[in-house]
C-alpha cells in the first residue's frame, strides 16, 4: 500500500544560513514525485511540508533526522494528514 500523504514538519536547532532548504529541495528531488517547499521561519526553525508518497514522504523525514543535513538539526516535529495539491515541484521559499 503506498497511498498519498502530506507531511508538515518543522526543523530544530542550526538550519539556518547553512544551506538546509536547498539540501531539502535536492533531497525531495533525488526521492522523486515530492511536491512541496522549504520555509526559513522566524523562530530559526525549518518548516517543511512535503506531499507525494507515503513511502516518499517518510523517506524525506529519515533524512530530516538523520546526521547528514547541513548545520545541526536538534530535533523534527511532525504531522502527518492528506495532501492538499496546489504546489508545482518542491521550491525553497
Amino acid at each position: 500500500m503506498n497511498d498519498d500523504a502530506r507531511l508538515v514538519a518543522w526543523v530544530r536547532g542550526c538550519v539556518q544560513g547553512v544551506g538546509f532548504r536547498w539540501f531539502t529541495r535536492a533531497k525531495a528531488l533525488e526521492i522523486g514525485g515530492l511536491c512541496g517547499f522549504a520555509l526559513n521561519l522566524d523562530d530559526g526553525r525549518v518548516q517543511v511540508v512535503a506531499e507525494g508518497s507515503r513511502e516518499g514522504c517518510e523517506g524525506l523525514l529519515e533524512w530530516l533526522q538523520g546526521d547528514d543535513t547541513p548545520g545541526r538539526v536538534d530535533g523534527v516535529t511532525e504531522i502527518w494528514g492528506t495532501p492538499r495539491g496546489g504546489y508545482d515541484g518542491f521550491g525553497v521559499r
